[in-house]
């Protein structure tokens, strides 16, 4: 979508159209949930997530400044959200462990699963392994090919912490994917 329409859109969206929010979110689903899949492991949490982002770029765009890019507005929503979320689900996982202590009883986590479409498993599979620190600056990276100073700005974080997760993760990847036989190397380096 143009930035010209998408200007149009986010203004008749500020007069409160719901249809305008409806063509915003046809046009940033896909890129937003591909994000959220890489942030957040279960497929019911990206889900509670995604509707937590809508519902605050509805509430919030009123603070939207049109001279910055929307697309870039809207990742720093998803950022937020998705650290919100780490937030409730820390606090959940102490609640569940302090309840599993004192009654003793096993509890039994999903498994995480990613499988996004036009990303290689493999390559997914060792995103998956770095931690969310890292995970979110090689996403921003890659995914949504920021430099590191806006990331640094997405993340409200110092550029030399932006360069070290990116640094790290990347080491972390090589070592996550350079395990693989020679084989399944060339369908990597393909991709």
């Amino acid at each position: 979508m143009q930035s010209d329409d998408m200007y149009q859109l986010l203004t008749k969206m500020k007069d409160g159209d719901q249809q305008a929010f409806h063509s915003i979110y046809d046009a940033t689903y896909q890129d937003v949930y591909r994000t959220v899949s890489f942030l957040v492991d279960h497929p019911q949490d990206r889900e509670d997530v995604m509707n937590e982002i809508y519902m605050q770029m509805w509430t919030s765009l009123a603070n939207y400044d049109a001279n910055r890019p929307f697309r870039f507005w809207l990742h720093g929503l998803v950022i937020r959200q998705v650290q919100r979320f780490r937030v409730k689900r820390w606090r959940r996982f102490r609640i569940f462990e302090r309840i599993r202590a004192f009654s003793r009883e096993e509890s039994h986590w999903d498994q995480p699963a990613v499988l996004m479409d036009g990303t290689n498993q493999m390559i997914s599979q060792a995103i998956q392994k770095l931690t969310d620190k890292q995970r979110t600056v090689i996403i921003l990276r890659f995914f949504h090919d920021y430099t590191l100073e806006e990331i640094a700005t997405l993340l409200d974080i110092p550029l030399g912490t932006v360069k070290s997760r990116y640094h790290a993760g990347l080491q972390a990847l090589r070592k996550h994917i350079g395990n693989l036989p020679p084989e399944r190397m060339e369908k990597i380096y393909d991709y």
